[in-house]
């Protein structure tokens, strides 16, 4: 299976770059995993296309402001974008960070003001880096939450907003879940008055928690994709969501995951499929989740997804590929350029069910 295989082109005007108001506004493309078929409507309508007893999973993980702009001891700048923890130590905590900007080197020293600083300790395989912090807990948090800036992605070509501190975040991101680097992005079409239909059509509500880091958004560099090594992400899933999709897979009632962090968190979860057997994440605990979901992929715990347009030759156009096939996808993302749907974090929407 090639890379190639997993390209297309779009417009560079189809990136979005700023969020629609109201978020459920957005477009949705229905595509039917039995036929084929592409229905065109709103995110508002998708009510209509969702049954009573389904089983909604949001992954409810906090977007934390990860890009930290600071100054080399020489005065220069230079951007140190967190990326997860990795100790902690009595001086502060280490994380694996990714550093922009030149002549990036082990010993040096950042300053970000407010007396919050890092120290640069190693170089990884792979480009990230190891930076020591001279805060940790609290004190760490309330640093990054002062003077960091929401990690949008490079596509969007802006400086974030003071209005992205909201727009890229889900209304249902629980703050004591704070560790995402990117937004889950397929929850950001939902509105609290969405979420209220929902439920008075009879729609069950199941939250897990993946905190987005570089296994999602990392480039596939393999020309053959069985090569590609997922960078490993931080999930747990209640033993009450796991109870509950056992429950609806054995009525035969459909599990729809919003997101492709919900669907590798859930199949990390259902890895051995032997009912309420797990391995991977077990029932109720948490685990680092490294699963790459590619066609050929037997799906164990979902029926469908709510799912935004990825960019060509990801990791998430593969996994979204694997659920509803590769031939039906391409057609699915031709219909969305020629009518002119908006793509990535900021676009629009698809139901693959």
């Amino acid at each position: 299976m090639k890379l190639s295989d997993f390209d297309y082109h779009l417009p560079k005007e189809l990136i979005a770059q700023r969020p629609v108001k109201p978020r459920d506004c957005s477009r949705l493309l229905v595509l039917s995993r039995k036929t084929g078929k592409i229905i065109h409507r709103h995110f508002y309508d998708l009510p209509d296309f969702l049954r009573s007893g389904d089983v909604l999973v949001f992954n409810n993980s906090k977007v934390m402001k990860a890009r930290l702009y600071g100054r080399k001891e020489t005065g220069g700048k230079i951007e140190v974008f967190l990326l997860r923890k990795i100790r902690s130590e009595k001086s502060g905590e280490i994380w694996q960070c990714l550093l922009g900007g030149t002549r990036k080197k082990e010993g040096l020293c950042v300053r970000f003001g407010k007396g919050f600083s890092c120290e640069i300790k190693s170089r990884n395989a792979g480009g990230t880096w190891e930076a020591a912090f001279n805060k940790k807990g609290k004190e760490f948090q309330a640093a990054v939450e002062q003077i960091g800036h929401m990690p949008l992605p490079p596509y969007i070509k802006r400086k974030d907003l003071k209005t992205d501190e909201m727009s890229y975040q889900t209304i249902y991101a629980d703050s004591k879940k704070t560790g995402s680097v990117a937004a889950p992005t397929a929850g950001l079409h939902f509105t609290p008055g969405l979420l209220k239909k929902l439920e008075k059509k009879g729609i069950k509500f199941e939250y897990l928690t993946l905190h987005v880091g570089l296994g999602t958004f990392a480039p596939v560099k393999a020309k053959d994709v069985k090569k590609h090594k997922m960078h490993s992400e931080w999930a747990e899933v209640s033993a009450k969501t796991i109870k509950s999709i056992v429950s609806a897979r054995k009525e035969k009632r459909r599990v729809i995951a919003v997101g492709t962090t919900s669907v590798r968190t859930l199949e990390a979860a259902f890895a051995s499929a032997q009912e309420e057997k797990f391995s991977g994440l077990p029932a109720g605990q948490a685990g680092w989740v490294d699963i790459f979901i590619y066609p050929g992929y037997k799906f164990k715990a979902i029926d469908g997804m709510i799912t935004n347009f990825h960019l060509p030759k990801s990791t998430l156009l593969m996994l979204v590929s694997a659920l509803a096939g590769r031939k039906d996808i391409g057609l699915a993302y031709r219909a969305a350029v020629k009518k002119n749907y908006r793509f990535f974090s900021y676009g629009d929407a698809m139901l693959i069910a």
